[in-house]
């Protein structure tokens, strides 16, 4: 039996319920500006036995939750936690990313992909989440995630990150039947990965499309927008008696919120690029938005840092539907003071924008 839950704030503003204020948390929340996580990450010695450990990854998923005013907790994992398990050969290299041993760049690759069992090769997935939520108590709700298909892929295929795509377009433009053949692959593996979670215990979840931005529009809706869409219609929307929301997020894909909107997701994140009284407009409060401060505005001096946030809060406006959030996730060297200063400033100067 899960404790119920005493601050609902984050849940009510994705669902477009009024609140007494913007609710806020932070991308990228537990990561490497704490140096209680450098600390844990130490002692797990690597980024992915950290995410592999569940006692770990809850340690890491709390912690800022112990040092800030936050109204959710978001699982520490990684979007690549999926083609981990489907044997691409993943490793993360100190100061590089991800590296992928075997890309996936012909038809015969693809064709040896597994769906994996996510109470099987991703069990420890799993496990994490039904610990963070014993452990969190019901204090704030627990967001589970998974990379997009487009975004995943583009690591598959790309064997880690790129500038310039070029394995990935290539397939696009040269081989289209094939690309969608692995988004396909993808995609069922992350509605699977999606629905284990909320049966674990997520009480919403998010899909980041770190690369989405990459493409045209006629290639976003083909390639990235249409396997998102899947998933929004595949996903586990009820769950212990309450909606499980369901949030998207394209880096760089402003120009496609009303577009994203369409696919019945309840909430879209914006990043720095766009201001939200445009993306309140284009989406026409058909769903939460969740954003959108520059991440680099958390170098500034805590006055500056409060500035900020005031522009961010009043760019959205009067009304429910907003969750605070940085435009992407926050940078490893911001002082964790900084951040602080803007989880303060939300506290305060948002309540004037609801009731």
């Amino acid at each position: 039996m899960t404790a119920p839950l005493q601050n609902d704030l984050f849940l009510r503003a994705l669902l477009r319920q009024p609140t007494p204020r913007t609710p806020l948390w932070m991308m990228r929340q537990a990561g490497r500006y704490l140096p209680e996580y450098r600390a844990t990450r130490a002692k797990a010695g690597s980024f992915l036995k950290l995410c592999m450990n569940p006692e770990l990854a809850c340690e890491v998923t709390l912690q800022p939750l112990d040092r800030y005013r936050l109204d959710a907790a978001i699982l520490f994992s990684d979007i690549l936690t999926v083609p981990h398990a489907m044997n691409v050969g993943l490793e993360f290299e100190a100061g590089e990313g991800p590296k992928i041993a075997r890309p996936v760049r012909t038809a015969a690759d693809i064709d040896k992909l597994p769906v994996p069992d996510p109470e099987g090769e991703l069990r420890y997935v799993m496990d994490a989440v039904r610990l963070i939520r014993r452990e969190l108590r019901g204090r704030v709700p627990l967001i589970g995630f998974a990379g997009s298909p487009w975004t995943v892929g583009t690591y598959m295929v790309e064997g880690g990150g790129s500038k310039n795509f070029q394995h990935i377009k290539g397939m696009l433009y040269g081989a289209p039947r094939e690309l969608h053949r692995l988004l396909d692959v993808i995609t069922r593996a992350t509605l699977a990965y999606l629905n284990a979670q909320v049966a674990a215990g997520a009480q919403a979840v998010m899909v980041f499309d770190t690369w989405g931005g990459a493409l045209t529009p006629a290639d976003y809706r083909e390639f990235s927008l249409r396997y998102m869409k899947r998933i929004v219609d595949g996903v586990t929307r009820e769950s212990e008696g309450r909606r499980v929301p369901v949030i998207l997020f394209t880096k760089g894909g402003g120009q496609w919120l009303a577009d994203m909107a369409d696919t019945g997701c309840d909430a879209l994140g914006v990043d720095w690029t766009t201001d939200l009284a445009d993306a309140r407009r284009a989406v026409q409060d058909r769903v939460a938005l969740q954003g959108n401060l520059d991440p680099s505005a958390l170098y500034a001096p805590p006055a500056e840092i409060r500035a900020q946030v005031a522009r961010v809060l009043e760019s959205y406006g009067k009304g429910h539907g907003h969750v605070f959030n940085l435009g992407h996730g926050i940078h490893p060297d911001v002082p964790p003071e900084h951040a602080l200063a803007m989880v303060e400033a939300v506290h305060e100067l948002s309540p004037q924008y609801h009731g």
